[in-house]
């Protein structure tokens, strides 16, 4: 029976060398044709990704990439960045994401072929949410930020949304919470290359996170002529 038991397993193991061999085969193939056939990263897009990586930023700001969408674009590249109290390192004032978008093709609703995509929040003394102009202000932010810079940018669409929490029960002696949070995206304008000024719309958009932070323009840099005030310093981000 041990013998049996042994012929079986060379026999079994002389076959499953053989299906491997020509498995592996049929793979190397495979890859081979995957590589052949892949696009490669745009030679524009790459270079809209390092001026990305390179961009210097107000210290206040704390950015790192993070893995991107996957779907909305053949090409992407996402940074989240949060606004830190200058005061207070583990103080988190506001927060957020910016996506760059790009597809070589072009894209009938962008207009062009790259794409910014951002979300950015912070949450708010209840006085301030409950100002009726304030998406209204929120929103001119972002573009006075893009203006100031003399950034051309076409489609922007967006939503500026303001939720309240209040507490209950055993979490009833919790100070109600207000949050703003900003949605938009639009069509940075291309230049010599086909390549949008990223660096420029990253600092603008960082713009946009330390306003709605309540800290004060830089010293000596763009300020957004749109803003007309800057929200007060707030407890920091409500966590999700």
């Amino acid at each position: 029976m041990a013998a049996a038991q042994v012929r079986r397993s060379n026999g079994a193991d002389g076959m499953s060398e053989s299906v491997r061999e020509g498995q592996n085969a049929r793979d190397m193939n495979a890859a081979q044709k995957k590589d052949d056939t892949a696009p490669s990263t745009p030679p524009a897009f790459r270079t809209a990704v390092d001026a990305l990586r390179s961009a210097r930023l107000r210290r206040e700001i704390e950015i790192d990439p993070t893995r991107p969408p996957q779907r909305l674009a053949p090409f992407s590249y996402a940074l989240e960045a949060t606004v830190v109290d200058p005061a207070d390192d583990d103080d988190a004032l506001a927060d957020g994401r910016l996506v760059l978008l790009h597809d070589p093709e072009g894209h009938e609703a962008w207009r062009g072929t790259f794409r910014l995509v951002t979300l950015v929040r912070a949450e708010l003394e209840p006085e301030m949410a409950a100002d009726p102009m304030l998406p209204d202000v929120c929103w001119s932010w972002l573009t006075g930020a893009l203006q100031a810079r003399g950034l051309g940018y076409g489609e922007p669409s967006g939503t500026v949304t303001r939720a309240g929490s209040h507490y209950f029960g055993g979490i009833g002696d919790r100070p109600p919470t207000s949050q703003i949070e900003i949605r938009a995206s639009w069509t940075p304008r291309e230049g010599l290359g086909g390549v949008p000024d990223t660096a420029a719309h990253l600092a603008a958009w960082c713009e946009l996170l330390c306003q709605i932070a309540g800290l004060p323009p830089a010293a000596g840099g763009h300020g957004s002529e749109g803003a007309v005030v800057t929200l007060p310093q707030r407890r920091g981000p409500h966590p999700s």
